[in-house]
């Protein structure tokens, strides 16, 4: 029998960080999961600790093998999960309290989807903030903001049907998510299902965010949303990002001292959407 969670974590050579990630997984009320850890052939100890590890938690695996990067690792996690749902857990990231698994299996009881996305927010540990996702997810929120990979419990076929496409180098993630949005091939379409469920203690600062990434993720973003979007309302919404202010607000947002505020903001202009709708 399946378990209900695959909680997949890609790593190499992490350190400590991988301690404490699946030691925030270990602590998790609900029970029904599997982890499966994609290692990248460490060289720091991680091998050996894992399989340490693997004689205590029997739902561990471990799958290693060489990847050309974080996206062809995760795309490989997913081929070795069993779970109907897939969560990805970075090394140095948590969940959010020992109750997450607990709180969305019984949003999926509630809002039974065939083929769903349920998602929450985070809390991100750079700017000490509650960042809050999109709860109304449509083309314009596909253009401006998806909700992070930390913030989505995916059913897996999703995730067999497209994987990553590993030739964007920061945006892959961002890419499936909006092939999930305008996909054709299930005739029930797929269903976004959003809670305010704090999901993952983020870390950030990672790999995306450096500034020469910032510039590889536009280059990307541009790219992508001409592939899903007509070129009419991929300028209409570009314009809109422009009146609004958007490299201002993203700045906003980043800087600890201002992201309180903003977000803030951001969460009661997302609720008063939500009840409009």
């Amino acid at each position: 029998m399946r378990p209900k969670f695959s909680i997949l974590v890609v790593c190499l050579n992490p350190g400590e960080k991988l301690k404490k990630t699946l030691a925030s997984i270990g602590k998790q009320t609900f029970r029904d999961y599997e982890i499966v850890v994609k290692d990248g052939l460490s060289t720091d100890g991680s091998i050996e600790y894992l399989r340490e590890v693997a004689k205590e938690m029997p739902q561990l695996r471990l799958r290693q093998a060489k990847d050309i990067g974080i996206y062809d690792a995760m795309n490989q996690a997913v081929q070795e999960a069993q779970g109907n749902y897939v969560y990805f857990l970075n090394c140095g990231d948590y969940f959010y309290d020992e109750f997450v698994l607990e709180k969305v299996a019984e949003l999926m009881e509630k809002n039974p989807a065939k083929t769903g996305i349920y998602y929450g927010n985070i809390f991100e540990r750079v700017t000490s903030q509650v960042v809050a996702s999109n709860p109304n997810m449509d083309a314009f929120g596909c253009y401006r903001n998806v909700p992070c990979h930390q913030a989505c419990f995916y059913d897996r076929k999703l995730l067999l049907a497209h994987p990553f496409e590993t030739r964007y180098r920061v945006r892959a993630d961002y890419e499936q998510f909006l092939w999930c949005f305008f996909t054709k091939d299930y005739k029930e379409g797929v269903t976004f299902v959003y809670d305010e469920i704090l999901i993952a203690d983020y870390e950030g600062g990672g790999f995306s965010e450096t500034r020469k990434n910032r510039k590889v993720s536009e280059q990307e973003h541009r790219e992508i949303v001409k592939k899903y979007m007509p070129l009419g309302k991929v300028w209409k919404y570009r314009l809109i990002m422009w009146v609004t202010l958007a490299p201002l607000r993203t700045w906003i947002a980043r800087n600890p001292v201002t992201s309180g505020m903003y977000n803030r903001l951001k969460k009661i202009w997302y609720e008063r959407g939500r009840v409009t709708k």
